[in-house]
């Protein structure tokens, strides 16, 4: 058997986050989703939107903002998903796709996709909301990230 990338919908996508995911919650909208099958049975996901970062907000940037995997994927299901990412994105127009990693997590399944450190986002206890736009803060904001962009 050998992982096989399907195309998913964003709700399908955010469900598998909220039943799966160690930290965060479900996205508000992407771009574009895409699941990972291995057999007959779906046990990743990825969801690529646009940056949160403004400053990266430039039409050609996208992150994924959420990937996903079950207990029961194969080894090399994350890598997976951030290669086919990148090669989508490419394939629609995009220069460049980030992420973000918790400073904990190791970063092997990225290193192994190929995609580079390219900053440190420090961490922050006030959160995002801004005026009339509130924000959950959520405890991963308080904790220092790594910020990974494709070659």
């Amino acid at each position: 058997m050998k992982l096989t990338p399907i195309p998913i919908t964003l709700r399908e996508a955010n469900d598998f986050v909220t039943n799966f995911h160690r930290h965060n919650k479900k996205t508000q909208g992407g771009r574009f989703a895409i699941g990972a099958v291995y057999g007959d049975v779906m046990v990743g996901v990825a969801i690529v939107g646009r940056p949160v970062a403004r400053t990266l907000q430039d039409g050609l940037t996208a992150e994924v903002t959420r990937l996903c995997v079950h207990d029961d994927a194969p080894k090399n299901t994350c890598s997976f998903l951030y290669g086919r990412c990148w090669r989508i994105w490419q394939q629609m127009g995009g220069k460049r796709l980030v992420t973000y990693t918790l400073q904990s997590e190791s970063g092997a399944s990225l290193r192994g996709a190929g995609w580079k450190v390219a900053a440190e986002v420090k961490p922050s206890n006030v959160g995002w909301d801004r005026g009339d736009r509130r924000r959950d803060w959520q405890p991963i904001y308080g904790q220092l990230k790594l910020r990974w962009e494709t070659p």
